[in-house]
């Protein structure tokens, strides 16, 4: 695979994000339909929140055909009603009327805790590890870590509450990374087979990410749910694709993703931007 380096305030809100954290919400709707309380592990947290107005925001202005596009489109009501969850999250982080920051993984998923519910985030880039911890504050369900996120998968699975989600969301700067999480989520699962795990990769050659699609089909887990957006721009370089590992998904998961990604197809789509998304189990449940 070729290297990448996926700095995320250049791509804050961008289609990918969308499609990541839509998912997100909807796997901690499941989570909060019991009253047992549940724990997530962000591996790869970051820093929580997003300036869309900042130098690498601006530069990119990938957020302009990702969140924007996508909070402006015309949706149907049951795309609506599952993405509302998600974007009472990205509302939650813009108090006003104007789209000026984009909420990450750790601040989305603060924003659905309950009180005995917890959150462990981690990141180990020292400034990213800082303004992570500077946004969470004294909010004691949430315990943020600077430590690399490889190493925390294994050291907090599985968690006291035996309920949960584990979000491993790496940003594929070293080669071999495909490999790394294949094996990370093998490794994983067999010390928590019971915890749902949702992993992001990025889509920018077919040949890797149907390698690593084989790679896990061929692992002793089952119930693995893979979902891709890609979004093919006629001799554009770099990302032209955003896909997702959902190990024991929700039951509810499948037929809602199958709903939300033609809607998010489709609102991404126009403007010389073709779309074509992808919904399918690479081993089958239990």
């Amino acid at each position: 695979m070729r290297q990448m380096n996926y700095r995320h305030a250049f791509h804050a809100g961008n289609f990918a994000d969308v499609v990541k954290h839509a998912v997100l919400t909807r796997i901690l709707i499941h989570l909060l339909k019991k009253e047992t309380p549940f724990r997530v592990i962000d591996t790869h947290a970051g820093a929580a929140i997003y300036d869309l107005s900042g130098p690498e925001a601006t530069r990119s202005g990938e957020w302009k055909n990702g969140i924007a596009r996508v909070l402006d489109a015309k949706l149907d009501a049951i795309s609506a009603a599952l993405l509302e969850p998600y974007f009472t999250a990205v509302r939650a982080a813009n108090p006003g009327t104007k789209l000026g920051h984009y909420p990450g993984s750790p601040a989305i998923v603060a924003s659905f805790l309950r009180k005995d519910d917890r959150l462990i985030a981690c990141e180990l880039k020292p400034k990213a590890a800082i303004a992570l911890s500077r946004y969470m504050g004294t909010d004691q369900r949430v315990k943020t870590i600077e430590i690399n996120g490889w190493t925390a998968l294994s050291a907090y699975i599985p968690p006291k509450e035996r309920r949960g989600l584990v979000l491993i969301d790496p940003p594929f700067e070293e080669t071999g990374e495909f490999d790394r999480l294949a094996d990370a989520l093998t490794a994983a699962h067999r010390k928590w087979p019971d915890g749902i795990y949702l992993a992001w990769y990025p889509v920018k050659d077919a040949r890797d990410t149907a390698a690593f699609a084989r790679k896990l089909s061929n692992s002793s887990i089952e119930g693995i749910l893979r979902a891709e957006l890609i979004i093919a721009n006629p001799g554009a370089e770099g990302l032209r694709g955003s896909g997702l590992i959902v190990i024991n998904p929700p039951w509810t998961l499948e037929s809602e993703l199958k709903t939300m990604l033609t809607a998010l197809s489709d609102a991404f789509g126009g403007g010389g931007r073709s779309t074509r998304p992808l919904l399918q189990w690479i081993a089958p449940g239990r």
